[in-house]
């Protein structure tokens, strides 16, 4: 078993998960934390912990990797990657439509994501066609009174498709299989793929109802 796969789009997984992606690959990378600089003034926070404190002997054991990092300032190109998410309108549909119906999808930017009243701002259909870029979600962090809540919905396009395009850059260098066990970011990652004709082995974990619940408790 010499297959390898970067854990995607968080730095942290389920027992589970885990036990399943090993049992499948020799060993599994995974991200630090992911803490945005957005602009001089804003940005992102995360709370920085690893997968080895939960996991120390598999670390030492070199079954899992970690320490690729994702935070900091977001690169020209990085920028127009993200770009190009925000701007497909497919892409937008996807994640719209996962931000409507999928908990699991939600409790990625809140850990209420179980409770669809939480993100009721945003789940009118007119979001997926509102026009977003990186640029306008800089503009928003810096104004007083947003009350579409326009800022933090475009904050939420901008982390998830950072997640994806890490995920694409490091299973690139590293010559790595992307593993998930979210379908909502499995859906989201292959529309990259097929629309920027990028050539990436992909890997969905379909978990079991029970397994899924007990992830939300």
């Amino acid at each position: 078993m010499d297959r390898a796969a970067f854990y995607y789009p968080f730095h942290l997984c389920s027992r589970e998960t885990l036990e399943h992606l090993l049992s499948a690959y020799a060993l599994v990378h995974f991200r630090d934390y992911m803490a945005l600089q957005l602009t001089p003034m804003c940005g992102t926070m995360a709370f920085p912990d690893r997968i080895s404190d939960q996991y120390p002997d598999l670390y030492a054991s070199g079954r899992i990797v970690q320490g690729h990092n994702v935070s900091g300032a977001i690169s020209a190109e990085m920028g127009g990657r993200i770009d190009r998410d925000l701007a497909d309108r497919d892409w937008r549909q996807m994640f719209h439509s996962a931000l409507r119906d999928e908990p699991r999808f939600r409790r990625g930017f809140d850990e209420r994501g179980d409770d669809a009243a939480v993100f009721a701002s945003w789940l009118d259909a007119q979001w997926v066609s509102h026009p977003i870029s990186l640029a306008e979600v800089r503009r928003l962090s810096g104004l007083k009174y947003d009350p579409e809540r326009a800022f933090e919905y475009g904050m939420m396009l901008v982390k998830t498709s950072a997640a994806l395009w890490y995920t694409i850059q490091f299973c690139q260098r590293y010559a790595l299989e992307a593993a998930t066990d979210s379908p909502a970011h499995d859906r989201l990652l292959k529309r990259i793929l097929t629309r920027d004709h990028v050539q990436l082995a992909t890997y969905l974990w379909r978990r079991e109802p029970a397994q899924e619940r007990a992830s939300l408790s």
